[in-house]
């Protein structure tokens, strides 16, 4: 499945499991079962002007701390 680690994300956030704005915390306790790189890299790697022109999922609104940007691009 595509965008497998930011579904389970947006999936947390709208359950009510997850705050808005999260850390990396967060998503490591309410999307259990990636890998331990997975939580870390993630996030970065699809950070808003991201260095790898990778798909922009998140921009970081304060030390540690993402929102999403557009859940609904992707059909979730």
């Amino acid at each position: 499945m595509k965008h497998k680690v930011y579904s389970a994300i947006i999936k947390a956030i709208r359950d009510g499991k997850m705050a808005k704005p999260f850390t990396k915390h967060d998503f490591e306790m309410c999307c259990p079962g990636f890998g331990n790189g997975t939580y870390n890299a993630f996030l970065y790697k699809h950070i808003k002007n991201n260095t790898g022109d990778y798909s922009e999922l998140f921009e970081k609104v304060a030390p540690g701390r993402f929102r999403c940007l557009r859940p609904f691009k992707y059909g979730l």
